[in-house]
């Protein structure tokens, strides 16, 4: 999932105006023949804080989505799951993306509030019931093929996010095309450049062209291609997605805990000394979306080339992303995870220092799309890794562990969303270093507890033999 802040609403500022392609750089709905369909929600905020600024309808619909989807990964996802299963609860939850798209076509406080409520209360069980669906088929044909259960989880984990991150392309390929319609943009004044990359504090300026917002017969036609996208996705999963079921809770006659155990499982798994280290990893990965797709796209990438370019760029991010999320699906068998969270670290580490120091300027066009790549080898690692990790840590309370995994996650769109707006992007560069620091810091020390967790039975095993041999000998 993605996260976006919300931009600013200065009718004189740059980023008032730099919403469609942001909105548009990846499809709210595009058909994933995986696990159902899994929309991008950053670029639907986006669309609202941008698009519709009038008399504050952007941010009221902002507010309202970050709302449902907090209370949404409190409680639904596990009652939903045990309730409708994974299938028809992935079904039910693309069903309220396609709601929010046709709410963009007449865009009002009767149409998109009630509709952003629909889509934040349905992306948590969304990305729960796939997590969960995943992680049951791994482990289901691992059984079958006599494999290590977490090494076939990885690999589903890689493929499924594969076909997920390729919806970046062509997402942005539409919208470059479409969009692609406009007049062409003036050059970038100088002036603006010096208040580009890591010196930008959001600081008003006057709008040129390169940021003008496109006609509404564009943005129409935009939303009926991912609108009928989004139908398209719905009728395939509903019709050829298999439905599944836990064979370990089958195989022990467990016909699951009553309802309010259910109801309140997301925040008794809490109680897991691993989850609560784990949960700056999802923040990290909310923290890190957000700078990329809200404040690179505006602050590096329309502030120096303009804002035809944040659709290509993207899709390097997408591309990049796609292809490594394969990769480390089938990698990791050989390197085991923890050997690519440490690429993941030293990548973002290395990006982030580097944008610090760097002033963009459109002669660079290369760095731009470089940098973007970089981010998607970074982010391919907490897609694939985090998924898997939580669906084999907690394998015996996967709804309540991928709903836990959204809630941090969608905690950190929160807190970016809430400092984007008054914090200058070299700060939010430091942020991020630091979480991702204390985010590593905590995943090595989980790592330690499972090494230390899996020596005591092969020590006990060790023992045995010893103890049967000193009695012999006393006889």
């Amino acid at each position: 999932m993605w996260c976006v802040p919300e931009a600013r609403q200065n009718s004189n500022s740059r980023s008032e105006h730099r919403s469609p392609w942001m909105t548009l750089s990846r499809s709210p709905q595009t058909p994933l023949i995986c696990a159902g369909t899994m929309g991008t929600l950053c670029k639907a905020r986006t669309r609202k804080s941008s698009l519709y600024g009038e008399e504050g309808l952007g941010v009221t619909a902002l507010s309202t989505l970050y709302g449902g989807m907090l209370l949404s990964s409190m409680f639904l996802p596990p009652l939903l799951i045990k309730r409708f299963g994974c299938k028809w609860t992935i079904v039910i939850s693309m069903c309220c993306y396609v709601a929010f798209s046709l709410g963009n076509f007449y865009a009002s406080w009767f149409t998109l509030v009630p509709t952003s409520i629909l889509l934040g209360l349905g992306a948590a069980p969304l990305w729960s019931a796939q997590g969960t669906y995943l992680t049951i088929m791994g482990n289901t044909q691992a059984e079958k093929a006599g494999k290590v259960g977490r090494d076939v989880v990885n690999q589903y984990f890689g493929t499924f996010f594969l076909i997920f991150q390729s919806s970046g392309v062509w997402g942005n390929l539409i919208s470059s095309l479409v969009f692609g319609q406009t007049p062409s943009q003036e050059a970038i004044p100088e002036e603006q450049l010096l208040s580009c990359g890591a010196s930008d504090c959001l600081m008003a300026t006057a709008s040129t062209n390169s940021t003008q917002r496109p006609s509404q017969t564009l943005i129409y036609t935009l939303l009926g291609i991912y609108t009928g996208s989004g139908v398209l996705a719905v009728l395939l999963v509903a019709v050829f997605l298999e439905p599944i079921k836990d064979a370990q809770r089958k195989r022990e006659g467990d016909e699951g805990p009553p309802f309010w155990s259910t109801l309140l499982s997301t925040f008794r798994l809490l109680g897991d000394k691993r989850l609560r280290l784990l949960v700056l990893l999802p923040m990290y990965t909310g923290f890190e979306q957000a700078f990329l797709a809200g404040d690179y796209t505006r602050s590096y990438v329309t502030c120096a080339l303009g804002i035809r370019f944040v659709g290509y760029v993207m899709i390097c991010f997408s591309a990049t992303n796609s292809l490594c999320s394969v990769l480390y699906g089938r990698l990791s068998q050989k390197t085991g995870r923890a050997a690519l969270y440490a690429l993941g670290a030293v990548t973002h580490l290395c990006c982030i220092i580097a944008l610090l120091l760097w002033e963009p300027h459109p002669r660079q066009l290369a760095v731009f799309f470089v940098f973007s790549g970089l981010w998607g080898v970074s982010d391919a690692v907490w897609q694939t890794q985090n998924n898997a990790l939580y669906g084999v840590l907690f394998e015996k309370n996967k709804e309540a562990a991928f709903a836990n995994y959204r809630l941090w996650e969608s905690l950190g769109c929160v807190i970016a969303f809430g400092y984007s707006t008054f914090l200058c992007v070299s700060v939010k560069l430091y942020i991020l270093l630091g979480v991702l620091s204390l985010a590593m810091l905590a995943y090595g020390t989980v790592e330690y507890l499972e090494a230390k967790a899996a020596a005591r039975p092969a020590a006990a095993e060790q023992a045995k033999p010893a103890e049967g041999e000193e009695t012999e000998t006393a006889m």
